[in-house]
């Protein structure tokens, strides 16, 4: 009979290949695994063995036009000494990607596909090959878990990681990116590193040195990775700091040999920005860059926006599991401890914290393969109390399925996320369109409204021309904006503190095209102001909430600020793409809450 944790690693894979597959279901019409940054980090292989253009990628357009991996040409910038493009990631993903992509490429032409580097056989070929790493990634924490925390929290550990962690998502559904590959090369990493100081051995030295170099070319900040070889063992103690120099002063032609290995893997970063630019060393990434002084680790931690834990709560478990660690594998604790604070800060300083918006900072994937061992130790203590582990296990069901909810749900828009849009929707699957106002507004009234007056009511009868949409809404005009004509009039009222307590906008609004670029959607902008200064505002794109051509009436409410104010002001303004979007009837309405 096969064993608990067999069998879990089992239950893992059906779910990893049924998700796939209801994407697939979802998405058929429409092949998406090269799109976003996994095109940025792909755009090595077509470019050099289809294209033969990794300078100038004079594809780019074409492919764009084709395919629409990217909405924008944005994964590459024009070095402005040499004139070539610098691709703006590195080329570790391309570089293991590589085998697929050739089997693709052998296959696009027999298969009647255009053999340009972004046809379905490629698209196909990235699915197969993320999941064959979620696969075998699993596998190996299996593998490491096992002979040190027993079948039962190895098989419990796996299960939370696959149901009750946003893993699924960036395994099943965008394992093209990054962190699932990542997260196999860590696997790799904890198994290498506890077999080395068993018994060092040169092909040990190399594997531990290429593992580090090839998570650095994927991505540099996983130098940090290295971390765990180096301090692998280690107590706050002078006598084994002693007899870890001693280690290494025996065996220096090992350690010689993996930095060899790493530096070789990651010197092919430094001849591809050589060739490009004639520079040895190259910063891609332009204006981003690091807060190092003001990190956002709180808020990539906690917060309802794309905080990591708020969205994988589970893993406070793991986060919990490392004093049980700490006894269970003291050898894994420190280096465990110290890699997870540091790689916590780097992740939280860069400045676009929420990487491009995810579910629950995907930037933290990678770790999990860390974190297992913790959170397997965690178990393996709650095990022994059944008491414990009975709650912790009603914990774990409810954790799972919040997990599944959220993936699932098809109502989170992940970077996007609120308090009160969180709450609204929270364990349904149906909500009114207009709950997504809340995205902006973040404030909703539930209670019972008294003293009800209108402050400001418009419904635009005297716009100009230009601004006059027909047919009206209601009456003879509505207000259209549009490129010619970007802002309506500001509309001012008098208004102060204790005045009323919360304030709801609304109109009636038509849009005749659906605007899905968020920066792009037409403004309700409504400001508490002292003077001309603005002590508060508030945004709220409307065709958030607008999926027809038919009128519709919008409202969201806010609370006024507690500081000083002496006025209100409205005003829209028009950012689209194209005209179309209708509004009438607009007003203010402030009440109390009894």
């Amino acid at each position: 009979m096969k064993s608990a944790s067999w069998l879990a690693w089992l239950v893992c894979v059906i779910v990893l290949l049924s998700t796939a597959f209801q994407a697939w279901v979802w998405h058929k019409d429409k092949l998406e695994y090269i799109g976003s940054d996994t095109a940025g980090y792909y755009l090595y292989l077509p470019a050099t063995l289809v294209h033969h253009d990794l300078r100038q990628l004079n594809f780019r357009d074409e492919m764009i036009a084709q395919y629409h991996p990217t909405p924008r040409f944005e994964h590459a910038t024009r070095d402005s000494v040499s004139g070539n493009f610098v691709l703006k990631y590195s080329s570790g993903l391309a570089l293991q990607e590589l085998p697929f992509f050739l089997v693709a490429h052998a296959l696009a032409g027999p298969l009647g596909y255009p053999a340009d580097g972004y046809s379905p056989p490629y698209q196909w070929a990235l699915l197969v090959a993320s999941l064959l790493v979620a696969i075998g990634s699993l596998a190996l924490v299996r593998r490491a878990l096992l002979p040190r925390f027993g079948e039962w929290p190895t098989a419990l550990t796996l299960l939370i990681l696959v149901l009750g962690t946003n893993y699924l998502v960036y395994s099943a559904g965008q394992g093209a990116m990054t962190h699932n590959w990542l997260l196999g090369w860590y696997a790799v990493l904890l198994l290498l590193t506890p077999s080395f100081y068993a018994r060092p051995t040169l092909c040990k030295a190399l594997g531990i040195g290429a593992t580090v170099g090839i998570m650095t070319l994927t991505r540099p900040t996983e130098i940090l990775a290295v971390l765990l070889p180096l301090l692998w063992g280690l107590e706050l103690s002078r006598a084994v700091w002693q007899q870890r120099l001693a280690f290494w002063r025996q065996h220096l032609r090992l350690l010689l040999a993996a930095v060899a290995a790493g530096g070789l893997l990651v010197s092919i970063q430094m001849f591809y920005w050589h060739y490009a630019t004639g520079s040895w060393v190259y910063y891609s990434y332009v204006d981003e860059g690091f807060d190092w002084l003001k990190p956002h680790v709180w808020d990539g931690l906690f917060s309802f926006r794309s905080g990591w834990l708020m969205y994988s709560p589970l893993l406070l478990t793991a986060l919990v599991g490392y004093a049980a660690l700490r006894r269970q594998q003291p050898a894994a604790f420190w280096p465990m401890v110290i890699y997870l604070v540091v790689f916590i800060y780097v992740t939280f300083a860069w400045q676009q914290w929420t990487y491009g918006g995810s579910l629950g900072a995907r930037a933290m994937i990678q770790t999990y393969a860390v974190l297992a061992w913790p959170l397997a130790a965690a178990l393996c203590w709650l095990l022994t109390r059944p008491r414990w582990a009975a709650a912790y296990g009603g914990l774990a069901v409810v954790g799972c399925y919040y997990s599944m909810w959220l993936i699932f749900c098809g109502l989170v828009y992940v970077g996007d996320m609120n308090r009160s849009y969180l709450w609204r929707i929270l364990f349904r699957y149906e909500v009114p369109v207009e709950t997504r106002l809340l995205l902006d507004s973040n404030s909703e009234f539930t209670g019972t409204a008294v003293r009800q007056r209108v402050l400001w009511q418009q419904d635009f009868e005297q716009e100009t021309l230009g601004l006059c949409g027909t047919p009206a809404l209601e009456g003879r005009c509505s207000l259209a904006l549009d490129s010619l004509h970007p802002q309506s009039q500001e509309y001012v009222m008098p208004a102060r503190p204790g005045d009323f307590q919360w304030v709801r906008a609304s109109a009636v609004a038509k849009a005749n095209y659906p605007e899905w670029d968020m920066p792009r959607m037409t403004q309700y902008v409504i400001r508490f102001r002292r003077g001309s200064e603005v002590v508060k505002e508030r945004t709220v794109r409307l065709q958030r909430a607008l999926e027809d051509t038919w009128p519709q009436e919008l409202h969201f409410d806010m609370r006024p600020p507690k500081d000083e104010f002496d006025n209100v002001s409205v005003v829209f303004l028009y950012y689209g793409s194209q005209a179309g979007l209708l509004l009438d009837s607009a007003k203010l309405t402030v009440f109390d809450e009894e």
